[in-house]
């Protein structure tokens, strides 16, 4: 008995639905597992991205805390310049937004915060530098 051509057709055409069948099974469980895995891998990088912020942040807060109560102690300890500086540093951190950690300016305000710290620590004649984010130079870097 010779094999009709619509018996070969029917062959092939259930061997190409069971393996689409196996591939889309495949991709939904894939796809299903990759949810759960990136929720939790996003979690946890938001933690650690939002410790480091809480770091950097807290070690700005502590250097002008210190720098205001050695101004209150001394106030000609340090040039009117160098008061208001320490001053607008304190503002920025104050107003850094922790709650709000998708607004776009937080990266500027960040980059700005760095930039008044390095200008502080230069108008001082001290070498600080906060060591939770990468440095600029990471040669003669002076520790205190």
């Amino acid at each position: 008995m010779e094999p009709k051509a619509s018996d070969t057709d029917d062959f092939l055409e259930s061997t190409v639905l069971l393996d689409e069948a196996q591939y889309e099974e495949g991709f939904k469980d894939g796809y299903n597992d990759g949810l759960g895995l990136g929720k939790e891998e996003g979690r946890e990088v938001g933690l650690k991205l939002g410790f480091q912020v809480g770091e950097e942040l807290g070690f700005y807060r502590g250097c002008v805390d210190v720098w205001s109560s050695a101004i209150r102690v001394d106030p000609g300890a340090f040039s009117a310049r160098l008061r208001k500086s320490i001053e607008q540093l304190g503002e920025l951190v104050d107003k850094y937004p922790l709650s709000e950690p998708e607004n776009e300016q937080v990266q500027e305000m960040m980059n700005t915060m760095r930039l008044k710290f390095r200008v502080i620590s230069a108008m001082l004649g001290v070498r600080l530098e906060y060591e939770g984010y990468p440095k600029s130079s990471e040669t003669d870097v002076v520790d205190f």
